[in-house]
């Protein structure tokens, strides 16, 4: 999900930099010398680029300046919240105060977060093999993704086409056949990568076949326990209990984050990410649980739900930084710009993988699989 839903943004301005703001009608006098014009003790450039926490310290705003370096302007990460460098009238001793962001284009993001919605919660109830279709066009679009952006940035060539192929497998053969048949289907996978690989020139073989059966795992084999929740007598209830949860995790994290986040939560992987916002998390998903376990589900008990929702609002806690410290690698922002307002597929997948095989497991521990 997003990182920037998880704790307050950070004060206007550049952190860990000591610059100010300069007042209101100040005009700076350009001296009679060739080349750029700065102030004492102010940045040269307008939008300074945000630095991530423990990546590398403080920034050497005068080294930048005697040297000319020119900076990018914008947040490079959703978690990093583009200051308002606007001159302000001083509301305090210590300077104006920053308004908090939510961080996205709230407007954009309800209006897809309804419309897929809608299309899940109609082709769950109405029709399961439709669903199963919508999971699977999920997966491969992730896939895309994810290899797109490997080749991009670290050079990485996993083969997209045994990946789409066997990822498919691997949901059907989840719904038909159970777990045995996603395991089945997984090694065929494995197996396609390696010799599709052999077609192209050894140089980088292990490197490219190593993210190729990575991104097998983290995409299409753990979306398939979704396809085996769905599969059992309650399916439909089983999987709306997982997205409702999810989501509520998330939502806790948001709103607890945004308004009390005061303590970073993993600074080097997520900035934004707080430990309120885990509390928050962890309290939304754990009532949302008792009341799914104890309405939703055949033979279930509101204490159950306590505990499912605790492991999910820790599952999607890893699973959000665990993407993470992905996108801090390849050194993007989001993985994809299919959904306005939410980034791509993956970045709504982040937080629904690693929680699907753990609901799968309680549900089938606490009422069985049938």
């Amino acid at each position: 999900m997003n990182d920037a839903s998880w704790g307050a943004p950070p004060r206007a301005g550049h952190w860990g930099s000591t610059d100010q703001v300069p007042a209101p009608g100040y005009r700076r006098e350009a001296p009679p010398s060739a080349g750029p014009v700065h102030e004492a003790g102010a940045a040269a450039q307008t939008r300074p680029m945000p630095i991530v926490p423990g990546a590398g310290g403080h920034q050497d705003d005068g080294a930048d300046r005697e040297q000319g370096a020119a900076h990018i302007g914008g947040p490079l990460f959703r978690d990093e919240q583009e200051p308002d460098i606007r001159p302000q009238e001083p509301s305090s001793p210590q300077g104006p105060k920053a308004k908090k962001s939510a961080g996205r284009d709230l407007r954009a993001a309800i209006g897809v977060g309804v419309g897929l919605g809608a299309v899940i919660l109609a082709s769950l109830f109405i029709y399961k093999p439709v669903f199963l279709g919508v999971i699977v066009v999920a997966v491969v679009v992730g896939l895309w993704e994810l290899t797109s952006r490997l080749a991009e940035r670290k050079a990485i060539r996993a083969p997209l086409v045994p990946l789409a192929i066997g990822g498919a497998a691997m949901i059907v053969a989840g719904y038909v056949g159970g777990a045995e048949g996603a395991w089945v289907a997984m090694a065929f996978t494995a197996l396609a990568v390696l010799v599709w690989r052999m077609t192209e020139p050894p140089d980088d073989y292990l490197k490219d076949v190593t993210a190729g059966i990575f991104a097998a795992f983290y995409v299409p084999f753990l979306a398939t326990f979704v396809a085996l929740m769905l599969a059992a007598g309650d399916g439909a209830w089983r999987v709306l209990t997982f997205l409702i949860l999810t989501v509520v995790s998330d939502t806790g994290a948001y709103a607890v984050g945004w308004r009390f986040g005061r303590h970073k939560l993993a600074p080097r992987i997520s900035p934004g990410k707080t430990r309120e916002g885990l509390v928050g998390a962890v309290a939304f998903a754990m009532v949302a649980g008792a009341l799914c376990m104890q309405f939703l589900i055949d033979d279930g008990v509101w204490w159950q739900g306590l505990l499912l929702g605790f492991a999910v609002a820790i599952s999607a806690t890893l699973g959000d930084l665990g993407e993470s410290m992905i996108k801090r690698d390849l050194g993007i922002k989001d993985m994809g710009a299919l959904l306005p307002g939410h980034g791509g597929i993956m970045d709504r997948l982040d937080s629904l993988l690693p929680t699907a095989p753990v609901v799968w497991l309680l549900m089938v521990a606490f009422v069985g699989s049938a």
